[in-house]
């Protein structure tokens, strides 16, 4: 027994030590010698891995071992880098292209618990009452402590018709809720339109996907038809991102030129400049962008660039502040790593990474008839181990989702969007306020 122990110890040192100059013939080449192999870490490692195969009260399989290792050699890095087993990389493939029976709702890990970034509209969550920032410590009766952010979200997806009880911690709340949700077909589909009033439209992004800038270009040619838009509000609260590309191309749409973001990170491949091409969707109608604590990665670099070129007026409160690009790759056993790559600025060179956008009028989500405080919603600062700011020297160091659905928001009628949706209510007015004075300034 022993003999056979020693020669698995000396089995998984020799992978170990293959792999390391590996990477060390292929990294050597572009990068100076400073960095050498910790040969004597990767022997405690070695030896950790001996003593559990030999001294732990049962036994642990090596592929489950080593799988491990790698989870938690990514998620000490910053809350969004992970390790993707086969099966979790096809869950996510099905997550960004198709459909698939889950609860609606973006969630992240914060002290061995869920956290809930943000419900994604007209989903069993949203419905149910899922709340941002609310802690979700167990799934039916089990409990979340010392789960990893995907056996969670694996727990949470299903078959739809099937219930799954959330026991969840909520802010102001004495005891724990219990929620019970019947879980529904997802379906990937992110750009939701409706006409407000004659001449003023709307347009909801609920999460970034390849084809959210075609859809949303259709979807205001189809309000254009209707009427000729003096101004539209884009709705980006509680869009948790997505896709990088659709976030180009949204805000492509509204500029004719100049800088959209760009990326930086270690290696040529992470950095990247986007720029507009010529051509506004709106033919320079006015333009308010809605955002609020929900509003994260993708959403931020749209409002960002709408920001810094003085395109649209970012109304709400201040953004997640995830300014961090996500990397998929993937590995030849079938498996892959979701690595962090780079951080993404600003047009003027802003990180967003920790600190968020701040909004140029300032409206938290009250309803007129409830001078109640809003609630404080979780943010990018708030995960442990985020990357650090670098302009503000922030000495600091997962997020998945069920993805949104497909219906279309139920029409408020416009009398009542005071009392339904206070921030839409104002950001209307803005607009109304912003065409008067555009058409006394023609006059004058």
């Amino acid at each position: 027994m022993l003999q056979k122990l020693r020669t698995s110890t000396l089995f998984i040192a020799g992978i170990l030590l293959g792999l390391s100059l590996a990477i060390g013939h292929s990294v050597y080449a572009t990068k100076d010698n400073s960095q050498s192999i910790p040969f004597e870490d990767l022997q405690a490692f070695t030896d950790v891995f001996s003593r559990i195969k030999s001294d732990y009260v049962e036994a642990v399989d090596d592929k489950k071992l080593l799988e491990d290792a790698i989870r938690g050699m990514l998620s000490g890095l910053d809350p969004h880098s992970s390790f993707l087993d086969t099966e979790e990389f096809s869950d996510l493939r099905i997550g960004t292209t198709g459909q698939f029976g889950g609860l609606g709702i973006e969630v992240g890990m914060e002290n061995g618990f869920i956290k809930v970034i943000s419900p994604i509209d007209d989903t069993p969550a949203s419905r149910a009452g899922i709340q941002a920032k609310d802690l979700i410590i167990k799934l039916d009766e089990k409990s979340v402590k010392g789960m990893t952010l995907s056996e969670a979200v694996k727990i949470m997806r299903g078959k739809p018709s099937t219930d799954i009880k959330l026991t969840i911690v909520r802010e102001g709340e004495t005891k724990p809720l219990i929620i019970t949700i019947t879980r529904e077909i997802i379906r990937v589909k992110s750009v939701k339109k409706r006409m407000l009033e004659e001449g003023y439209g709307y347009v909801r992004i609920t999460n970034f996907q390849s084809r959210t800038s075609t859809d949303l270009l259709k979807s205001i040619s189809t309000l254009q038809e209707e009427s000729k838009l003096e101004g539209l509000v884009l709705d980006l609260r509680n869009n948790p991102g997505g896709v990088l590309n659709g976030a180009v191309g949204v805000s492509d749409a509204f500029l004719d030129e100049g800088l959209i973001v760009y990326t930086e990170g270690r290696i040529d491949d992470s950095s990247v400049k986007y720029t507009a091409t010529p051509g506004d969707i709106l033919n320079g109608a006015s333009l308010v962008v809605l955002v609020n604590g929900g509003s994260a990665s993708a959403s931020e670099i749209v409002a960002g660039a709408m920001q810094d070129h003085k395109r649209a007026i970012i109304m709400g409160f201040k953004t997640f502040g995830k300014g961090s690009v996500q990397t998929i790759q993937e590995l030849r056993n079938g498996s892959a790593v979701k690595l962090t790559t780079a951080r993404y600025f600003t047009p003027n060179g802003r990180s967003i990474q920790a600190e968020g956008i701040v909004p140029d009028i300032t409206l938290r989500n009250l309803k007129v008839s409830d001078r109640k405080k809003a609630p404080k919603t979780i943010s990018e600062r708030d995960l442990s181990g985020h990357l650090s700011n670098p302009e503000n020297g922030e000495e600091t160091k997962e997020t998945k989702s069920t993805s949104g659905n497909d219906d279309d928001s139920k029409k408020d009628k416009p009398e009542n969007l005071s009392e339904t949706d206070y921030q839409l209510f104002e950001a209307l007015n803005l607009l109304k306020g912003i065409t008067i004075a555009n058409r006394i300034q023609q006059k004058g």
